[in-house]
């Protein structure tokens, strides 16, 4: 149960990835967690950040960084232990007392799976929101709508590099407080 009820933490995650079948001995990991707070009495949205996130058992291939815009150099560099980003979460974000959102539940699996896979915490409480299925259901829609869509049919054009998670966390907050708002 989310105990702080002023904001709602958005998340968005990006994974390494390919066009073809994962290669042998890689797994899909954590390479960015976009994050920002959605104040759920003003609609303000604040703390955005992208957090680079070095890969523990896969590398980013070329496709990844076409579709994301985020290299191996990039996650060399700049990256951190997931284990240091599922930190920043919990202390600066206090993603176990928050209630959480994501579009659709791929963020929510992928964390769960890394999280078992390397034994580290999972950083979030249980109150999970699927910002995708509750657009349909709100909008009496036939079937969910990507993230693109959903800003297409609010007519809220599309912020910053899409499969960016910083970028995408903001527009999934946008997308939410519209939601919200009605």
């Amino acid at each position: 149960m989310a105990q702080k009820l002023d904001k709602i933490l958005v998340v968005d995650i990006e994974a390494t990835c390919w066009n073809s079948p994962i290669p042998e001995g890689m797994t899909n990991d954590i390479i960015e967690v976009g994050i920002c707070l959605l104040d759920t009495v003003t609609g303000e949205i604040t703390d955005n950040r992208g957090i680079i996130v070095r890969p523990e058992r896969s590398t980013v291939s070329p496709f990844c960084t076409e579709l994301t815009t985020i290299t191996q150099e990039m996650v060399d560099e700049e990256g951190i232990p997931f284990s240091e980003a599922c930190k920043i979460l919990r202390k600066e974000y206090l993603s176990q007392s928050r209630a959480w959102a994501s579009f659709g539940a791929y963020d929510l699996k992928q964390f769960q799976k890394q999280c078992s896979a390397l034994n580290i915490g999972y950083p979030f409480g249980p109150s999970h929101i699927n910002v995708k299925t509750l657009f349909a259901l709100k909008h009496q829609l036939q079937h969910e709508q990507g993230m693109a869509g959903a800003l297409s049919l609010l007519n809220i054009p599309m912020e910053g590099t899409h499969h960016r998670g910083v970028d995408d966390a903001k527009n999934i907050a946008k997308i939410l407080n519209s939601i919200l708002k009605k």
